[in-house]
């Protein structure tokens, strides 16, 4: 199989055969850590080899201009591999709804992850019937609570084959399929007409993007005058400095682990939005409310915020003492040949990121919610 699927210059018709060949009928039946043990060994070795080719041997002190430019020109493979190989992991350890959120004392973590998506939807003044376009939809989990919390219609948009197939089984499977539709596609080069959507979102995804002003053009292209683009942004914030060594350090530990081609500053977000034609009506870092909770408390596994009991299992493994367990397990199932190979590099990558987003939190020099409302003049 391994020689079957080569997989530069994919057409989407192997683009599908290859999800077929890695996931196999587990794309729907099985979740979590029981699909990542199922994947299919010679298309698992595949992505492995081309996520981590972007990252084997090199680190901030050796990486080359060479290797980042190579990163940002083949973000779509990047990407696509990345979630191959991660969607199930975050699935067992965060849920449906890849992305962070503010907390509350004493609220639920789904409570708190609803809550964001909520936040977004109000304050873009999404309402029942819209059109509204989700970017990077992932498995479809902000997508199905947005929709039922303003009734609006939503297309998910997504390059990896994998989610999309997820996102559309689960959107039917709670009586939505009438809603939502997931589709495959790169969002730097949209399919859809002009002025097709009244409003568009992006939750924790436009960060994968070779550039934020290619993406967001794409985005104001395929708005209609007058709409809403909502986006909660991966930023490095103005404290960071690319010529400090532990500010790189960390900067590379949330891309190796995160599938990201580059990291950028907010200034470039925000001079990207404008570049586009947008008109910012909001910009607002959700991280930086000196809240009681902190957004990282389940990655950073500091118990004193735990608080909801029917949480207890999704904190442990987010933090650090369930993600070391799941490494260790996973070392000895593929010694066992019970899981397929390169399944712990997989997770030791994951382990970067996540004690490089504690750190970049603490130190104030990275935000996985810079919320940008902006509107397409009239």
């Amino acid at each position: 199989m391994a020689s079957t699927f080569v997989l530069q210059k994919e057409t989407r018709a192997e683009d599908a055969e290859f999800k077929d060949a890695m996931h196999g009928k587990n794309a729907t039946t099985k979740t979590g850590f029981l699909s990542a043990l199922s994947k299919n060994t010679d298309a698992q070795q595949i992505s492995v080899g081309e996520y981590f080719k972007f990252w084997d041997n090199k680190r901030p002190s050796n990486e080359t201009e060479g290797d980042k430019t190579t990163r940002v020109e083949e973000y779509a493979s990047l990407t696509k591999h990345y979630y191959n190989l991660v969607t199930d992991f975050y699935e067992y350890g965060w849920g449906k709804s890849f992305h962070f959120s503010r907390f509350y004392k004493g609220e639920s973590f789904k409570q708190s992850i609803a809550r964001h998506e909520h936040y977004l939807a109000y304050k873009m003044g999404i309402k029942p019937e819209m059109k509204v376009l989700d970017v990077g939809c992932g498995v479809g989990g902000p997508a199905m609570e947005i929709c039922r919390f303003t009734a609006c219609n939503i297309t998910g948009l997504n390059n990896n084959d994998y989610q999309v197939e997820r996102a559309n089984h689960y959107a039917k499977s709670i009586g939505l399929g009438h809603k939502l539709n997931f589709v495959k596609g790169d969002f730097m080069q949209m399919s859809f007409e002009p002025g097709s959507f009244d409003a568009v979102y992006a939750i924790e995804a436009t960060v994968h993007a070779p550039s934020l002003e290619g993406v967001y053009s794409e985005i104001y292209k395929v708005l209609k005058p007058g709409g809403t683009f909502g986006v909660y942004e991966w930023v490095m914030t103005d404290k960071y400095d690319e010529t400090i060594p532990l500010h790189r350090e960390i900067c590379y530990g949330i891309e190796i682990g995160d599938g990201i081609p580059k990291m950028v500053k907010t200034e470039v977000a925000v001079q990207a939005l404008k570049n586009c034609g947008f008109q910012i009506e909001l910009q607002e870092d959700l991280a930086a409310k000196n809240d009681d909770v902190p957004w990282y408390y389940p990655l950073s596994g500091e118990w004193k915020y735990f608080r909801t009991p029917s949480d207890l299992l999704t904190i442990f493994r987010a933090s650090w003492w369930g993600r070391q367990a799941t490494m260790k397990i996973l070392g000895v199932l593929e010694k066992l040949h019970l899981a397929p190979a390169g399944s712990q590099k997989v997770t030791e990558a994951l382990e970067e990121a996540a004690m490089n987003l504690v750190l970049g939190a603490k130190l104030e020099l990275f935000t996985p919610m810079m919320l940008f409302i902006a509107k397409k003049p009239l």
